[in-house]
Formats: structure tokens, sequence, C-alpha cells
């Protein structure tokens, strides 16, 4: 018998955690899908009450009354798992966890929970080399095989990431109103994936889980030999020097704060996780964020 995730999950969670991340995944559906859902249904009168963004201003004229476009409600949530598969996922968190462990924990939970309600869930994985699909489907054997291709993904010898090229590959195959679930590392997006998140923005709910980074200069070197994924072993001198400790935290903020801009312009809601421990906490709080921002 293959290892379920899904159920050795389930042992992990707490029944009240799990109603509760399940209310507000039924909160994030009405906001995918406020003022209409995706299948036309009829041209009708308009009565108030009714959203004015649903007017047809063309068929108003012609019947000389105001007439909107009636939609027919979608019953069931789109959830795309848009997953950054490269090297840096391998690389360590606060808690100790790699990346790839932690970002496998986040997609084993919005899983969980959909298959609870009933809800498609599909995956784009991908990073400077490869893209993955796995078409939007329910049911518990499809999000096994869901989670065992996403993992497959994720290791030290995979290439670097492009986050960007994964966020194209989503706007064109993500075809139907659905909510992007971006796994990612706390490095991205990057400034110039903005173009493409607006796009994104502009027909999807957008979230981003970013996976915090065990920063290199608070090791020490009783805890080992630092290598960066990219540049080779890191000097000792670095994390003893308190000068370049202090600007490389810096920098890091600076980052942080510019991605976290980007963001709020886009009206996209994120939250950084940094391990899986408080993976779930993260993902309540962000799904239970509500957003002001208009199209």
């Amino acid at each position: 018998m293959s290892f379920s995730r899904l159920a050795a999950l389930r042992a992990r969670l707490e029944l009240p955690v799990v109603r509760k991340a399940t209310g507000l995944l039924e909160g994030r559906h009405r906001s995918v899908f406020s003022g209409h859902g995706q299948d036309f249904d009829d041209m009708v009168d308009y009565r108030p009450g009714d959203d004015i963004s649903d007017i047809d201003w063309k068929a108003s004229a012609r019947a000389g009354h105001p007439i909107i476009k009636r939609f027919q409600k979608e019953t069931n949530l789109r959830i795309i798992l848009a997953l950054d598969t490269g090297r840096s996922m391998a690389t360590l968190t606060p808690s100790g966890e790699t990346k790839a462990e932690v970002a496998m924990f986040l997609c084993e939970v919005i899983a969980f929970l959909a298959r609870g309600r009933g809800d498609h869930v599909g995956l784009v994985a991908g990073d400077a080399e490869r893209l993955v699909q796995v078409p939007a489907r329910q049911g518990t054997q499809h999000l096994e095989q869901l989670l065992r291709v996403a993992e497959r993904q994720l290791g030290l010898d995979s290439p670097p990431a492009d986050l960007g090229r994964l966020l194209q590959r989503v706007l064109t195959t993500a075809t139907r109103r659905s909510l992007i679930v971006v796994v990612t590392d706390e490095a991205r997006p990057h400034p110039d994936d903005e173009m493409d998140l607006r796009r994104l923005r502009t027909r999807h709910e957008v979230m981003v889980l970013a996976i915090a980074d065990l920063k290199p200069t608070e090791l020490t070197s009783s805890k080992g030999v630092v290598v960066d994924v990219d540049g080779g072993r890191l000097p000792d001198f670095v994390r003893r020097d308190r000068v370049i400790r202090a600007e490389a935290a810096e920098r890091v903020e600076e980052r942080k704060k510019a991605v976290a801009a980007m963001l709020r312009r886009r009206g996209i809601t994120s939250t950084v996780v940094s391990g899986s421990e408080d993976a779930v906490d993260a993902l309540i709080d962000l799904l239970g964020r509500q957003r002001r921002v208009r199209r």
C-alpha cells in the first residue's frame, strides 16, 4: 500500500484548526467568484440590489432600460498551486527544515482542505529549465498523485529558479477564474515579476506563500560549513564580521520591503512562513485577511 500524504497530514492537524481553515477557504471562494460565476446564463432586467458591474450597456441602450447579464454560480473553487522548484528551495529555513519540506507541507494542507470541500486542485511547478503541469481535478487519488509530482521536482540538483517563467505558464494554462497560490522562497517575487503578477491578478485571485530564509550570517562555525547553493562555500569571516552581517541584514530588509510594496500595489495577499510549525497559522491568517483592493 502506497504512503498517503493526506492521511498522515490528517493525523497532524487538530479538528478545530481544520474547521477554521475550511471556513476561511469558503470565504475565499466567495471572494474569487464575487459578482458572478463563470458561465453566462441569460439577459434579464436590472433590479435594485443587482451588481451594477453586470449591466450590459449596449443591451440597455437598445431596450431603453437597464439590462444585466446573469451568470450561473460556480459551486466549487478551482485552486492552482504555482510551485517554485528552483534549487534555492533546497536551502534551510529558520526552523532548520528545508524550504522544500515546508513547501510540500503547505501544498499538503491546501490539498487536504480542498478535498474536504470538493474543490478542484491543479499544479504548475517549474524553474529555469523545467515546467510540469497537473490539470485541476477533484478526489483523493488525484491529490495524492499531484503531491508526488510536486515532491519529485524539488531538490538540491534542481535548476535555478525562474518565477517569471512559472507565472507565465500559469497565465496561459489557467483559463477559468481560479485561486492561484504561489509557493516560493522569501527572495521572490522579484520586481521583474511585477508585470506577470499584474496580468495574473486581473484574471484570478492570487496569494503568495513565501518561505523564509535561514540567514547564513546567523550560523556559527559550530553548525558546520555553510554552502550557498549557487556560490559555493561561504567564508567564515563573512559570518564573523559584524559590519558585513549588518549590511547583509539591511539588504535583506530592503528586499523584503520592496517585495511587500509590489504585492500591495497589485492587491495580492502574502505571508512569510518560517517552518511547518507556523505554516497552518500563517495560512489561516492569510486566508482570513479581507482584500479591499479594486481591480
